[in-house]
């Protein structure tokens, strides 16, 4: 197989554009895969087309106030690449600077191709070979890339544009209105009256971090979400690494961390009710005795939708200081002032926010196909989450909704370099997985969720099946033995020899 030849030979003997491996995207999940291959597998010649111009993916489009991790960085840090700073819930920057240091670490920053839009992908049966389609959106100019296997670590999406729902007379608001997938870097709003509509992690981050500076900010939602208060440990990490190694430190932080996310997650699976009481009084004791539970207690229980983590309570203090409100309303609609809601109450507003929350997209939009045959991603169940049903040679990095993305990511990057060690050692040109009869189900891989960009997206995505390993298990302990201890070979892959 290609993935035996040393660089030098690569360099003289293979295309520029025809490598063995074809990441899609350098974000978290883009830039961790390709760390894992060129840690396990140096001479396997690489790329990623990366559509931005900078790495970081997510990471480098958000730049709202406040942007942060909504997991703790020990458990959302590579588990080969230790998180070494004291924030437990880093910001934006900072974890751009983490992915960008890793990339350098590893070398793969030297494989990426930037600015360029993937398209179409299509297999080739009679040359066992993805043939990627890209365009370069400042030029206009299309490139073509050959690889042996494809790997779409794109996320789930849509970078054009978030959910913005239609408001009646929003043409008519005399202020700004700015939805913070598309933040403007120069936005003012010193003393400036805002409101932030919507209910998620993107509201409850704002909001704490702009209302130092605005006049009063306004968190308005139309139901309410759950919230976990987090301490800061700050102190006490930069105490510990005065005593232990980091790399020790590290490992015990992750699994402790991993472990609570863990029992957090299982806890509200058994006993909602319980779980439920246990975060409506945290909120409470957060806020104070003076709190308007309505605005805090959801009508579905824990963890169908993200808990939104509000690290050293930050939005219950801005609202404990009047800084900040939750009005729990909808919107009838604009005015030139403000909104004016069904319940008859008007918010002026200077500027509005609308964390309305995402749209998804598969594979970064690009479509698939096998002979020039398009397949859509819809009709395709997930192998071990991994890996789509009938398409050969392909992997995709989809992390975890129920605790940090990475602890998912590293795994499935660690099965795929395990699956392209087993395919060189036993001469296998091609790996496609195939599943039974009447194995489909309506879900998708992401249907333990109820988050409306989910319900809006639920025809984008990869299906589950009924039983294992076409269902998404959504338990690490499960996945690290099925990806990692399981024999690479099962019934359910067919694989061709070259």
């Amino acid at each position: 197989m290609a993935g035996s030849l040393s660089g030098r030979q690569r360099e003289t003997t293979v295309p520029e554009q025809d490598v063995d491996v074809l990441i899609i995207g350098a974000g978290l999940s883009g830039i961790g895969m390709a760390c894992h291959l060129a840690r396990q597998s140096p001479t396997r010649r690489i790329r990623l087309l990366e559509r931005r111009n900078a790495i970081g993916g997510t990471w480098d489009l958000f730049r709202y106030p406040g942007v942060r991790s909504d997991s703790d960085m020990f458990t959302m840090g590579y588990d080969f690449q230790p998180w070494m700073k004291p924030e437990i819930l880093a910001g934006g920057p900072m974890i751009r600077d983490y992915i960008k240091r890793t990339a350098g670490q590893y070398g793969v920053d030297q494989h990426i191709h930037f600015g360029l839009k993937v398209t179409a992908a299509d297999w080739s049966s009679s040359r066992n070979q993805w043939t990627v389609t890209a365009i370069n959106e400042s030029t206009g100019k299309t490139s073509t890339y050959r690889c042996h296997f494809l790997i779409s670590c794109a996320g789930y999406y849509n970078y054009d544009a978030g959910h913005s729902p239609e408001f009646s007379g929003i043409d008519s608001f005399k202020g700004q209105c700015i939805h913070p997938q598309f933040w403007p870097e120069s936005l003012a709003y010193r003393d400036k009256n805002v409101v932030v509509i919507g209910s998620g992690a993107t509201a409850a981050t704002i909001v704490p971090a702009m209302a130092q500076e605005a006049a009063r900010i306004t968190l308005l939602q139309r139901s309410p979400s759950y919230y976990l208060s987090t301490p800061r440990y700050e102190d006490l990490i930069k105490l510990l690494e005065k005593i232990l190694p980091r790399q020790w430190l590290y490992r015990i932080l992750r699994s402790a961390n991993t472990f609570l996310q863990r029992l957090l997650y299982k806890s509200a699976m058994r006993w909602p009710e319980q779980m439920r009481k246990y975060l409506l009084w945290k909120v409470k004791k957060s806020i104070g005795n003076d709190a308007d539970m309505r605005h805090f207690t959801p009508h579905y229980p824990p963890w169908q939708e993200r808990l939104c983590v509000v690290p050293g309570g930050d939005l219950f203090k801005a609202i404990k200081s009047g800084k900040a409100r939750i009005i729990t309303d909808q919107i009838d609609h604009f005015t030139e002032r403000g909104i004016q809601l069904k319940s008859g109450q008007g918010l002026d507003a200077d500027i509005v926010i609308t964390a309305t929350g995402l749209q998804l997209q598969t594979f970064g939009g690009m479509a698939l196909s096998i002979d020039n045959r398009v397949i859509p991603a819809n009709r395709l169940l997930s192998y071990k989450s991994v890996l789509l049903q009938n398409m050969p040679n392909m992997a995709f990095i989809l992390g975890y909704t129920n605790a940090s993305w990475t602890l998912k990511s590293d795994i499935a990057s660690r099965y795929i370099c395990r699956l392209l060690q087993y395919m060189d050692s036993n001469h296998i040109a091609t790996v496609t997985p195939r599943a039974p009869d009447n194995e489909a189900t309506e879900e998708n891989v992401m249907s333990v969720l109820s988050s409306g960009y989910i319900q809006r997206g639920i025809d984008h995505l990869p299906r589950q099946g009924r039983h294992a390993p076409w269902r998404v298990s959504h338990s690490l302990e499960a996945d690290r033995a099925m990806l990692l201890s399981e024999p690479i070979d099962d019934q359910l892959l067919e694989f061709t020899a070259r």
